[in-house]
């Protein structure tokens, strides 16, 4: 069985579902899924510019407005429950947690721990932050010994 560490900000869409579970063919996958609530993500003006940047305006200005700490606890557990629901109804075992520290600490235990093959980051496009290597994505990959994977939610 093939075993991927999912990283998320938000729930998965159907689309999000059938494509990560169909990355590897027919072979059986298990997930061990880590729910990133998005008030706890690193700073809020690099995700304000990046939605100015994606002409998100509207969005830029709620930056603020964003759940933070304890109160984005519960929200994060309600999409975490959600996604692994889907995920499970698509015949794959998932596990998951949502993040309390830094995700990319955390990140290198889960991977070590699960014996994973790969880390997949399914984000939002975070332009800025990746222009500057401050994603997920590219932090992880000098965190992890396993391949790491980016690739963009699909939105609703």
């Amino acid at each position: 069985m093939f075993t991927s560490v999912l990283m998320i900000e938000k729930p998965l869409t159907p689309e999000d579902v059938e494509f990560v579970t169909t990355l590897h063919g027919d072979e059986t996958v298990s997930f061990v899924v880590l729910m990133q609530p998005r008030g706890d993500q690193a700073d809020v003006l690099l995700r304000a510019i990046d939605d100015v940047a994606l002409g998100e305006l509207g969005e830029a200005a709620r930056e603020s407005e964003e759940p933070e700490g304890k109160q984005a606890r519960q929200p994060a557990e309600l999409a975490l429950a959600h996604s692994l629901t889907a995920l499970r109804a698509q015949g794959s075992e998932a596990v998951g947690q949502v993040v309390e520290e830094h995700p990319l600490d955390l990140l290198r235990g889960v991977v070590d721990e699960s014996g994973a093959d790969e880390v997949i980051v399914l984000t939002e496009p975070h332009y800025v932050e990746e222009f500057f290597h401050r994603d997920w994505a590219s932090r992880a990959r000098h965190k992890v010994g396993v391949p790491v994977l980016k690739l963009f939610a699909h939105s609703e």
